[in-house]
């Protein structure tokens, strides 16, 4: 994403990623014969994931990442356990054993100290606003999760997908028509970023981790995706030549820790 935006607008690289998101699923649906309008119980929940993961989530994410650099974008975007944690307890009444509290605070001690605030100038107006539009993207991201969790799903989260990715493209498109963007540069290396963003990174992984969040609790989930911004400062540091710190082994075994602790190792008892 960070090498695409070098080349196309954030608010055309989104329309982009999401049209051939649409696209590549709305043929697999076709395919498997399940190509069909949303059941009127699961219509909130298409609003609810259209506008905020799809619409909102993506956008921001791109907005940010031209004024943050990727490794630090990345644990911006993924902070959302911060916000999910207090959420899951109050509003979807998750258990909190001691062990899920444990995990939860190592997690986001390991994203602290791999994100480091005292690591950049806060006297820069553009790094700022960038670093804000990236929080603001990981609540609206922790609203999604929980959205998730609670809704009482008809359809299944693949016949849902198209018609949430419509509803955004549906709000994007117009705004960026209208906007004052820069004209996209055009290359090999630009189509494949697409189409990697387009297939792999939106309609595969909405699909993935919508449905993973079905399944799993949503403080599990979201330290989950904490994998996500570490793999993010791994790639960045090889891909991108941004720097490597000693901070990253500390962060990553305070999350790979934190996960381990999530995750519920006991074998189930056969009756």
């Amino acid at each position: 994403m960070k090498i695409g935006l070098k080349s196309i607008d954030p608010l055309w690289f989104t329309v982009a990623r999401l049209g051939i998101a649409l696209v590549a699923i709305s043929i697999l649906l076709l395919f498997l014969g399940r190509l069909k309008r949303p059941h009127q119980q699961d219509v909130p929940i298409v609003v609810g994931i259209g506008v905020m993961q799809s619409a909102l989530f993506v956008t921001l994410i791109n907005v940010g990442l031209t004024e943050v650099n990727a490794g630090r974008a990345a644990l911006l975007a993924y902070t959302t356990p911060l916000w999910v944690t207090p959420g899951a307890y109050f509003f979807l009444k998750e258990p909190m054993s001691r062990m899920k509290m444990l995990g939860a605070a190592l997690g986001v001690c390991g994203l602290l100290v791999l994100f480091n605030p005292f690591s950049f100038d806060w006297n820069d107006a553009s790094v700022v606003k960038g670093n804000a539009i990236l929080l603001i993207a990981a609540m609206i991201w922790a609203l999604s999760i929980l959205h998730i969790r609670k809704h009482q799903w008809k359809g299944s989260v693949l016949e849902l997908t198209p018609w949430q990715i419509l509803l955004a493209l549906l709000i994007i498109v117009p705004y960026a028509w209208f906007s004052n963007t820069r004209p996209v540069i055009w290359s090999t290396e630009l189509v494949l970023i697409l189409l990697y963003n387009g297939v792999m990174a939106t309609a595969l992984a909405q699909w993935a981790s919508m449905r993973v969040t079905q399944i799993l609790p949503a403080m599990t989930v979201s330290l989950g995706f904490l994998m996500v911004p570490l793999m993010g400062l791994l790639s960045s540091t090889l891909w991108l030549k941004e720097s490597f710190t000693a901070t990253l082994g500390v962060g990553a075994t305070l999350i790979i820790g934190g996960l381990v602790l999530q995750t519920n190792l006991r074998k189930p008892s056969v009756n």
